[in-house]
């Protein structure tokens, strides 16, 4: 059969795939539209395993909080560019991804990755879809789910940072100042009881070989030390921390002022961890073009 402009019109409007892929689909299925659908998505999972291995360090935060403000998912979902970050079919990916799991409770990706999306597909096929038609690779990195006995707080720098907060006391624009405070300032847990011991003690002894140094006596160090061990306690935790939107007093007083207390938090950074290979661009043209001439 031959393949007409139409065809392919039809069959790129219910693939996304690009005209010459979509005209090559029918060609091989001598014009039968549903096997060529099937033949497009074959060759995007295909195209999809081939480019798992690339490093993707962009992509976007989602956040889906349940209507009672009481259970809320926070996912990072990765790219390869910022251009395709930003697209809209990639972030409403994301955004059902975060549904997905605040409405399953599904946390562990390789089981979250067989959920089904409103359109009936996997997280997987549609993500393997979606690879095929953009050629980019794509992931689900991270998965966090929270629940309050009080109740949740979102804040959302851009599409790069995303934090919850679950809060018992205080009100809706209590638990959001914290929320952008957590996106602003980091900490690295609550209080001094949750920092985790062995990064304590990691600073303890870098504070200890700074201290040796001064060649002051044995006493005085270990009062420089114990004074330097409080200052970063408040420095990385949350009630420690002086409050981004009023620097004159802390986040612990702030909540206190409310009768609030924070029961936990997540904050997640697009890209935090990964370790993204530097490239010479002048090195990878030259590259390509022996590649080419070869």
């Amino acid at each position: 059969m031959a393949v007409t402009a139409s065809m392919v019109k039809e069959l790129r409007e219910a693939t996304g795939a690009g005209m010459m892929d979509c005209k090559k689909a029918l060609a091989e299925t001598d014009g039968n539209m549903e096997e060529a659908i099937e033949f497009l998505r074959k060759k995007g999972m295909a195209g999809a395993d081939k480019k798992a291995g690339r490093t993707a360090a962009e992509g976007v935060i989602a956040i889906a909080v349940s209507d009672d403000k009481t259970k809320a998912a926070i996912v990072e979902v990765n790219c390869e560019t910022d251009f395709v970050a930003k697209g809209d079919d990639f972030k409403a990916f994301a955004d059902e991804i975060a549904a997905i799991v605040l409405a399953t409770g599904t946390v562990d990706i390789d089981a979250l990755m067989n959920e089904k999306m409103a359109n009936g597909q996997s997280i997987d096929e549609k993500r393997r879809e979606m690879i095929g038609k953009i050629g980019e690779n794509m992931a689900v990195r991270r998965v966090e789910l929270v629940e309050s006995n009080g109740t949740i707080g979102q804040y959302q720098h851009g599409e790069k940072i995303g934090v919850v907060v679950a809060m018992n006391g205080g009100d809706e624009t209590l638990v959001r100042d914290v929320a952008m405070h957590v996106a602003a300032a980091n900490p690295s847990a609550i209080s001094a009881d949750d920092v985790d011991q062995e990064m304590l003690e990691k600073e303890r002894k870098f504070q200890i070989e700074q201290a040796q140094d001064s060649g002051k006596p044995a006493e005085i160090i270990e009062k420089m030390i114990d004074g330097r061990m409080r200052k970063y306690l408040q420095e990385i935790t949350l009630l420690g921390q002086a409050f981004v939107k009023d620097p004159d007093q802390t986040v612990e007083k702030l909540l206190k002022a409310s009768d609030a207390s924070v029961s936990n938090f997540i904050r997640l950074e697009v890209g935090e961890g990964i370790e993204i290979e530097e490239t010479n661009f002048a090195d990878e043209v030259a590259a390509a073009a022996a590649a080419v001439k070869g």
